[in-house]
């Protein structure tokens, strides 16, 4: 099979794989069965990155090593999703199947739990909100107080709904399952070994700069989608989004992770970003937002409503696309 006719067959059913990836992540996520049986699919990327950096982390020209462990990372991905996806698509209902592995590929509902949980844990004492924020951003906990954990929880949601859903559902439009793969495996290496530290500014630097690249329309996409849930959304600015973004998105450390916080910002009236303390080192970040600085616990509810709103217009788009392909 030729690279185009490849190319048309992995996009010919990818909207109604996306619709049904998106409905049953949303509704069940991952279950704990598969999960305590064989792991979950970005835990084997992940200990596929460990042992390279293991392995290549080390010595001269680490900038190399770095490449090479990405192209090895993405090669090993393609060549088992690809052939898979291939066999699925020779069943007639076989996309189903495409769509189920999928939407193990999403995070949708582990996002919005594991923000929930951080809201809940304020809602006990300091210590909890703190111990639950520290499951899903990198900077140091203890330093942190209410209004600080809130910041870090409304962060992660916003940067998470481009990183951990409109990103793979966009790769999973363009380019089926393998794409998705291919994205997630990118988006993890980064995660791991994209930082600026002595160990991997280097070594990680080809996964870094290629997660800016593969992230460059989702990003700014969901901040617009931001934008237009709060339009919908009561109690919320849907022009005020767009102004954070145009003010403030550029000037993020990150290439992408601005559009979704400025957004964010903008939409709940509340500033995110500025100065924070990752393992004892001080880093002064732009602010996002001009609104309130000082944070609530309710700002957390407020920000899983937004992000609810937004996932319903995604979803109702990709099926109402799904609906007029077969109308066609």
């Amino acid at each position: 099979m030729t690279f185009e006719p490849m190319v048309l067959l992995l996009a010919a059913t990818a909207l109604p794989v996306a619709a049904i990836a998106l409905l049953v992540e949303r509704l069940f996520g991952y279950p704990d069965g598969p999960q305590g049986w064989v792991g979950h699919p970005v835990e084997w990327i992940g200990a596929l990155i460990n042992a390279l950096d293991r392995g290549m982390n080390d010595g001269e020209n680490r900038k190399l090593r770095g490449l090479l462990a990405l192209i090895l990372i993405l090669a090993i991905t393609l060549s088992i999703t690809l052939p898979l996806t291939l066999y699925l698509r020779s069943f007639e209902s076989g996309w189903i199947g495409e769509a189920l592995l999928a939407s193990t590929l999403m995070s949708q509902k582990s996002l919005e739990d594991h923000v929930r949980d951080v809201g809940d844990g304020l809602g006990k004492s300091l210590k909890t909100g703190r111990d639950a924020v520290s499951r899903i951003i990198g900077r140091d906990p203890k330093t942190l107080d209410a209004s600080g954990v809130t910041k870090g929880a409304l962060e992660s949601l916003a940067e998470n709904m481009s990183d951990g859903v409109l990103a793979p559902l966009f790769w999973l439009l363009i380019a089926g399952l393998p794409g998705m793969a291919l994205y997630k495996a990118i988006n993890t290496a980064d995660s791991m070994i994209g930082y600026r530290s002595d160990q991997y500014r280097e070594f990680g630097w080809a996964a870094a700069r290629t997660d800016d690249l593969v992230n460059l329309v989702p990003a700014r996409f969901t901040g617009w989608l931001i934008a237009l849930a709060a339009t919908f959304t009561p109690g919320m600015s849907g022009r005020s989004a767009l102004g954070a973004m145009a003010r403030d998105a550029s000037n993020h450390l990150s290439p992408n992770a601005g559009w979704p916080e400025a957004a964010f910002s903008g939409a709940l009236g509340i500033r995110l970003g500025g100065p924070r303390s990752y393992q004892g080192r001080k880093a002064n970040l732009a602010w996002m937002g001009d609104g309130r600085a000082k944070l609530k616990r309710q700002d957390i509810c407020e920000g899983l409503r937004l992000y609810n709103t937004g996932l319903n217009i995604v979803t109702a788009l990709v099926i109402l696309a799904c609906i007029m392909t077969w109308m066609a």
